[in-house]
C-alpha cells in the first residue's frame, strides 16, 4: 500500500448508523480532516485495502463483522505508516476494554461521543502518528546511510585486497642460498595489510644483512611505512639503501648495525615526522667467518639456535626507533658455527595468545625451536605457523607474524 500522503489527516468513519456517521463527519471536516465513510466493517476493510488512512473511528457493535474483528483485520493489512484506531462503544467492562487493546485498538470513546473529548483523542493520535512518521524517516535515512557505508566498505575492501597483493611483492624472494648459508622469510599479516617486514640483502660478496621490522599500529598507515622501509633496506636499489655506504660489488661497504638504527631513528624524527615508530632487529653476517654484528631496537630477543640444539637469547632490548632523539643503540657481537641458525622475529610470535590470553612466550618459542631443530628452514617456519595456530585455538592471529631465519653453513670449498 502507498505511504500516507502529507497534508490533511485522512480519517475513516465506520458505523452502521448513517446519522452517527454524519454527526462525526461534520465535526471532523470542520476541524480540517479529510473524511471517508463506511456503513459496515466489511466495506471499511475493502476501502482500507485500497487507501491508507491516518485514523479510523469504528463502532464496536455492528451487524456482521464487529468493530473489534475489523480492527484485527485492519492491523493485518500491509501498510507503511501507522493507522491510529479508535473504537466507539458503550462497553465499559475492564475485560472488554482489555480485549479491544489486545485486538489492536489504540483508544476508546464512549457513545454518544463528546466532541471535545473526540478532538482531544484525535490530537493524541496525531502526536503518535507524527512520531511514527518521524521514526520511519529516520529509519529510511539510516538505511540509506548504511547502504552508502556498505558501498564504501566494499570499495575499501577491494582496495585493501589489492594493497595486500602489492605489499607481498615488497618481499619477492622468500628463500635464498648464499655462499656460506641460507635465509628464509616468514610473513603472515593478521589483516588485509600488515605492519611487519622481514628481509635480507647483500652487502658484499662475503657479507649480508638480515632484518625484522614491526611498525606500530595496523592497517594502511603501517603498511605504507613498511613500504618506505622496504625501499630503505632494499638490495635491488643499493644507492637508496640506508645501511650501505657506497662502492660496487665486493667493495661495497655498510654502516655497522648500531649506526643503521641511529640513522633510521634520525630519519623518522627529522624527515618523516609521523606519529609512528617501529621496532627492529638487524644483523650483519660474515659468510666466511660466521661473525655476527647485531642491534636490537625494542624488538623481541633474536634467537641463536646452536647446532647442538641449545637456544640462546641475544640482545638487551633497546629503544624502539622513532620515539626519542639522540638514542644510543648498543651492538651485540657473536659468532656462528657451521650448522648454527639465527632467528629474528616480530612480537606477533612471542605474544600470540591462546583463547585464555596466555602468550606463546619466549620460553614457548625456545622449546619449539629445540624440538624442531632438525627441520629445514622453510619447513621450520611453516611448522611455527602451525604451532602458533594451534596455540591460538585455530582463530586468526591478533598480530602480524613474521621473521627471518638464517642458517650458517660456513665457507664452501672453491
Amino acid at each position: 500500500m502507498a505511504p500516507v500522503a502529507q497534508g490533511p489527516r485522512r480519517v475513516l468513519v465506520v458505523d452502521d448508523s448513517r446519522a452517527q456517521r454524519r454527526v462525526l463527519t461534520l465535526s471532523l471536516q470542520r476541524w480540517g480532516y479529510e473524511v471517508s465513510e463506511a456503513a459496515s466493517a466489511e466495506e471499511a476493510l475493502r476501502i482500507c485495502a485500497a487507501q491508507a488512512f491516518d485514523i479510523v473511528l469504528s463502532d464496536w457493535v455492528m451487524p456482521g463483522m464487529t468493530g473489534l474483528e475489523f480492527c484485527k483485520a485492519f492491523r493485518a493489512l500491509p501498510r507503511e505508516g501507522y493507522g491510529y484506531f479508535v473504537l466507539l462503544t458503550s462497553k465499559s467492562e475492564k475485560g472488554e476494554i482489555a480485549d479491544g487493546l489486545d485486538g489492536g485498538a489504540d483508544d476508546f470513546l464512549t457513545k454518544p461521543v463528546n466532541p471535545d473529548e473526540l478532538r482531544a483523542r484525535l490530537r493524541a493520535g496525531e502526536r503518535i502518528i507524527g512520531m511514527q512518521h518521524e521514526l520511519i524517516e529516520k529509519n529510511r535515512l539510516i538505511g540509506a546511510t548504511l547502504e552508502e557505508l556498505r558501498v564504501i566498505y566494499d570499495s575499501l575492501d577491494r582496495d585493501l585486497i589489492e594493497a595486500r597483493k602489492l605489499q607481498q611483492t615488497l618481499v619477492r624472494e622468500r628463500n635464498r642460498q648464499f655462499s656460506g648459508g641460507s635465509a628464509s622469510i616468514l610473513l603472515r599479516p593478521s589483516g588485509h595489510v600488515g605492519g611487519d617486514l622481514a628481509g635480507f640483502f647483500d652487502i658484499s660478496a662475503r657479507r649480508i644483512a638480515v632484518y625484522s621490522v614491526d611498525v606500530s599500529g595496523h592497517g594502511v598507515a603501517s603498511a605504507m611505512m613498511t613500504a618506505r622501509l622496504a625501499g630503505l633496506l632494499s638490495g635491488s636499489a643499493p644507492d637508496q639503501n640506508i645501511a650501505l655506504t657506497g662502492g660496487v660489488d665486493g667493495n661495497r661497504g655498510a654502516w655497522p648495525p648500531e649506526m643503521v638504527a641511529w640513522r633510521l631513528n634520525r630519519m623518522m624524527l627529522d624527515d618523516i615526522q609521523v606519529e609512528q615508530y617501529f621496532t627492529m632487529a638487524y644483523a650483519e653476517i660474515d659468510l666466511l667467518t660466521g661473525k655476527v654484528m647485531l642491534v636490537q631496537a625494542g624488538h623481541p630477543h633474536p634467537m641463536l639456535i646452536r647446532r647442538s640444539g641449545t637456544v640462546e637469547e641475544l640482545g638487551q632490548g633497546g629503544m624502539p626507533i622513532g620515539l626519542l632523539p639522540n638514542v644510543i643503540f648498543d651492538r651485540v657481537d657473536t659468532v656462528l658455527e657451521p650448522g648454527d641458525r639465527l632467528f629474528l622475529m616480530s612480537d606477533g610470535v612471542t605474544e600470540c595468545p591462546d583463547p585464555a590470553g596466555a602468550e606463546f612466550g619466549a620460553e614457548g618459542l625456545c622449546r619449539f625451536l629445540r624440538d624442531h631443530a632438525s627441520l629445514a628452514a622453510p619447513d621450520l617456519l611453516e611448522a611455527l605457523v602451525w604451532a602458533l595456530n594451534a596455540h591460538a585455538g585455530g582463530g586468526d592471529f591478533p598480530d602480524d607474524v613474521s621473521g627471518v631465519l638464517f642458517q650458517f653453513t660456513g665457507a664452501q670449498p672453491g
